[in-house]
């Protein structure tokens, strides 16, 4: 299986071929994925150095001539160190494109905290109107580029992971998936972090969500599956307190607010999980980080059972 980074190159080469409007800025890392687009549309492959403000001003002014821009490198050097670029050269002048990460919350731990960025959803959090994307399978990244591709003039955020789920999933973008019904409570898995809670949860009596868009917030089909809206299952318990468990592969706590405002009108509790903000000072494996971060599925079988009961 190619992973999401690899379908990201492929998919955007395509939709070079077929959308005039769309062009690629890179800062050195991923490049070598658009080698034959570059060839073939040296105008709209733009590779600038190791320049990471750069490449957000780019895209920027790409944006105000009217293109679509597809922008990408890690998380760390495409969302938090050019942070001021992306609230003024994309919120402030009014236009939209296309993020693309890769490395996440810590993809490569050899790279150490300078490569890894659990923050950066939280920190798009604090601009208007961002679309967040969190694939958890190579289909679906690419699924989620097309749409973001074609998104007019929007601002997205499609943010790849090494971490992947072992299937798709029939994703629709900006809505909730429901995996599995249960009565005991609510579990929303985001992105890669699917397949670690569907084994965390075997034998509980929980519904799972599952979602690839965190931005805009699926407020509708949370409130129906917790029994807050039109629609609500009949076991829902209408009215009833209602617990979810957010498990999440950035900042703990991230979507926390989302789900609160969601629930406003009815009793409810939040156990959001995620990574913590101490920092692990050591390299090892996404598994070991996972295990270290209290994501695997053991830790979060005692966590989610614990706060459930």
């Amino acid at each position: 299986m190619d992973t999401m980074r690899e379908r990201f190159a492929a998919t955007a080469s395509r939709l070079l071929d077929d959308d005039p409007r769309l062009a690629v800025v890179l800062a050195e890392i991923g490049k070598d994925g658009f080698t034959d687009a570059a060839r073939a549309h040296p105008d709209r492959v733009i590779n600038v150095g190791i320049r990471e403000q750069l490449l957000v001003g780019v895209g920027g002014g790409l944006a105000l001539t009217g293109m679509r821009p597809i922008l990408h490198t890690f998380a760390s050097f495409l969302v938090e160190r050019p942070f001021e670029q992306v609230k003024l050269d994309f919120g402030h002048q009014g236009v939209g494109g296309v993020l693309v990460s890769a490395a996440g919350s810590y993809d490569w731990p050899a790279g150490g905290h300078t490569h890894m960025a659990p923050g950066d959803v939280a920190l798009l959090d604090t601009l208007d109107g961002w679309t967040v994307h969190v694939p958890g399978h190579p289909d679906e990244a690419e699924t989620l580029l097309r749409d973001a591709a074609a998104a007019g003039d929007d601002s997205v955020y499609v943010r790849l992971s090494a971490h992947s789920n072992s299937a798709p999933r029939d994703i629709v973008p900006g809505r909730f998936l429901t995996v599995r019904e249960g009565r005991g409570g609510v579990v929303i898995a985001v992105g890669p972090m699917l397949d670690s809670v569907l084994t965390a949860v075997e034998g509980l009596d929980v519904t799972v969500l599952y979602t690839t868009t965190v931005r805009p917030f699926d407020e509708r089909t949370l409130r129906a599956t917790a029994g807050a809206g039109p629609g609500a299952g009949a076991g829902s318990g209408a009215g009833a307190a209602v617990d979810v468990v957010l498990v999440e592969p950035y900042l703990a706590g991230t979507s926390t607010a989302a789900v609160n405002d969601a629930l406003a009108d009815r009793p409810h509790r939040v156990l959001g999980l995620g990574i913590p903000r101490r920092e692990l000072r050591r390299y090892g494996t996404i598994d070991e980080h996972l295990a270290g971060q209290g994501l695997d599925p053991a830790s979060l079988r005692e966590r989610v059972s614990g706060f459930l009961r």
